[in-house]
């Protein structure tokens, strides 16, 4: 999408922008938006002695860094456009949702961020199954329907432990993530199997005909751009190993 955006404003200013680079200001841009706003967050609630909130604010500030700390720990690029929309999901649901208290102030705030991380669960879950099943020394032959169903379950499991790890919060702790209880955790399930299944249906169609020009398909594309040795045979990628001949 941000590629496509780079297309379109590099040919309305008669000018050659490159859509990675494109993709790559936008993301850290907005990344030191966000994170400025957690520090002055964080700087303002310590002021007002909310110090609950500041340590909020600074674990908000640390998981934020966790795409780029796990990319480099297990060697594995995460597209621009997926790490920005994580640091979006998180800024909203944890910084403005708990923080701030968007989930009493809106009461469909929490459904749209359930539906957000269904959505991009189902494409981790995509891209999981998709690497295994492209990775030559893994003798995987899976069918569409099987990588799309994969996907859906993915995120809906997720978004299930997610639930029982609110019930578990709220009966050890007295809190209230859960709001309006059985009713709540019913509707936030729904909406991830309605995120999970727009996922899946985009993943099916993908799989089924390469040709078809999505944005999956570019974010899928973009992932294997940036990860050639997943999907590389073993001998190939030792051969391109610093030293070897």
């Amino acid at each position: 999408m941000l590629s496509y955006l780079g297309k379109k404003i590099g040919i309305a200013l008669g000018k050659d922008v490159s859509p990675i680079n494109f993709a790559t200001y936008v993301h850290n841009r907005l990344s030191f938006f966000l994170k400025t706003a957690l520090v002055i967050g964080a700087i303002s609630t310590f002021w007002q002695a909310q110090y609950q909130s500041t340590f909020e604010i600074l674990l908000i500030l640390l998981i934020t860094t966790l795409p780029v700390v796990l990319g480099n720990r297990f060697d594995v690029r995460i597209p621009h456009i997926f790490e920005t929309f994580a640091v979006i999901f998180v800024f909203m649901s944890l910084f403005l949702g708990e923080v701030y208290d968007y989930y009493g102030r809106f009461w469909w705030w929490d459904k749209v961020l359930h539906t957000g991380s269904a959505f991009l669960l189902g494409v981790l879950g995509f891209l999981l199954v998709y690497v295994l099943n492209e990775k030559k020394e893994i003798e995987l032959e899976l069918n569409p329907s099987f990588m799309a169903l994969f996907a859906f379950m993915f995120a809906v499991s997720i978004g299930a432990i997610w639930e029982i790890f609110e019930f578990t919060m709220d009966q050890i702790f007295g809190l209230n993530m859960q709001k309006s209880g059985l009713v709540d955790t019913m509707w936030d399930l729904i909406v991830d199997c309605l995120g999970a299944m727009v996922v899946s249906v985009f993943g099916w169609i993908y799989i089924k005909d390469r040709e078809n020009d999505s944005f999956l398909e570019r974010w899928i594309e973009d992932f294997i751009e940036k990860n050639p040795k997943l999907f590389q045979h073993g001998s190939e990628a030792e051969h391109e190993k610093p030293g070897s001949d």
